[in-house]
């Protein structure tokens, strides 16, 4: 499989080589060069394949033969070693949790592959990685326990400055050696800036070897596709074959972006739903053409807080950049903190389910879809866990929420971070 920049196709790349580099020398994302439907005998035998069956015939051909298929089925069983749970809360609404992994957010699956492809790649090597990332919230928790103690790694997660939540900022600062933790004085967006400037600095190249854990990095980003495919083996197994909606809580819409590669691989999906918070600049975009990113704003979603999502490109790539193709089967829905507050209230109320804000978000998405498509069946995905964002949940629900093992075992661990408020301030502490 050969991959090639957003920005200039001429620039191309291996599957190895877009990991191990990240984003392109031109700053654009790496994008595969074709994308092949899977054949209909897999279709045909999805209900009776295993997780790791389907995992594997959907990422080989991303791979290619640069990682043998023995080796890619060790990584992918590591991967997907946990529950994936689809849980019905009414008639045609259902939600798919994603919060099983070791961080409790569905960003474990794209790290947790991404970092084991790069121990197979720098394997036996005198090699050495620099892993840099920025994070809203859940990223750089996953991206940091999925790296931990991983040899020939170095971790270096920027994160803004009292935009995430306690727990969060106790999965980003409580790791091993290999792993540092910038505060940044700013938002999601001047972290992501910062990655991406850190990528051109000639001075970096020179003594790094630089890759990104975003999900502008293939290996975070076309993992996600496989919750899809879990999903629809589970509605296969319910008889639910061809009305299926799934609404995504985006941010910087990498999740979202990976659904539609699963439909280009030919799952059978009806509509896409982005539901995002008051960072509304795709939801604007589909209704007057215009991309416009305005100032982030704080929010109860902050994981979402991204005025500005990287991979939104790759999705008007994916519909070969025309609008009209993407409104045919993508629909964006913005939404603020009060209706967040409200839809925790209602899913609990009327469903006996405990959300987090970003899952409620996507609950409002596709119950406002399902509003003018009744005879829809509707997945909102649950993103995190609910006590990532305890203060919001327990405060609004007047309940007590129970720490699970993953996090209550970080507790009483002690932060390590540096604080910083520039890219200048950020490259030297790279670099001394």
């Amino acid at each position: 499989m050969q991959y090639y920049s957003l920005k200039n196709k001429s620039i191309k790349s291996s599957f190895k080589q877009a990991v191990l580099a990240g984003i392109a020398e031109d700053k654009g994302l790496y994008f595969p060069n074709k994308i092949e439907k899977l054949n209909n005998k897999f279709y045909n035998d999805l209900i009776n394949l295993s997780e790791l069956e389907i995992s594997f015939e959907v990422m080989k051909q991303f791979v290619g033969k640069e990682i043998n298929s023995n080796k890619l089925i060790e990584i992918l069983e590591d991967t997907i070693s946990f529950d994936f749970p689809l849980i019905k809360l009414s008639k045609n609404i259902y939600t798919l949790e994603l919060f099983h992994g070791p961080t409790m957010a569905f960003k474990d699956v794209g790290a947790r592959f991404m970092s084991r492809c790069i121990n197979y790649f720098i394997n036996n090597t005198n090699k050495k990685v620099s892993v840099l990332v920025a994070t809203s919230g859940d990223t750089g928790g996953a991206v940091a326990s999925g790296f931990n103690n991983i040899s020939g790694t170095e971790v270096i997660i920027l994160y803004p400055k009292g935009r995430v939540s306690d727990i969060q900022e106790k999965q980003l600062t409580t790791n091993g050696k290999n792993v540092r933790a910038f505060e940044v004085d700013g938002s999601f967006d001047d972290c992501q800036k910062m990655v991406k400037d850190a990528f051109v600095d000639k001075d970096l190249k020179k003594t790094h070897n630089l890759t990104s854990a975003n999900s502008i990095n293939v290996a975070r980003w076309l993992p996600q596709s496989l919750y899809y495919f879990f999903t629809m083996k589970k509605f296969a197994e319910l008889n639910i074959l061809n009305k299926v909606v799934f609404s995504i809580p985006s941010g910087n819409f990498g999740n979202i972006c990976a659904g539609i590669v699963a439909s280009k691989l030919g799952l059978n999906i009806k509509h896409f739903v982005a539901s995002t918070n008051s960072n509304d600049t795709v939801t604007r975009f589909l209704r007057n053409g215009k991309y416009q990113p305005n100032k982030t704003i704080r929010t109860l979603s902050n994981a979402m807080d991204v005025s500005d999502p990287s991979n939104f490109i790759r999705i008007k790539k994916l519909y070969e950049n025309d609008l009209k193709k993407i409104k045919n089967n993508f629909t964006s829905y913005s939404f603020n903190d009060n209706e967040t507050v409200l839809a925790l209230k209602e899913i609990f109320n009327d469903y006996n389910y405990i959300a987090d804000p970003h899952g409620a978000i996507g609950f409002l998405g596709l119950k406002k879809y399902l509003k003018t498509n009744r005879n829809n069946f509707g997945v909102f995905f649950e993103t995190a866990h609910p006590i990532k964002f305890r203060k919001t949940v327990e405060s609004n629900l007047d309940i007590n929420l129970k720490y699970p093992y993953q996090i209550k075992r970080i507790l009483n661990k002690k932060k390590r971070k540096e604080s910083i408020k520039s890219y200048e301030e950020l490259k030297e502490a790279i670099m001394f």
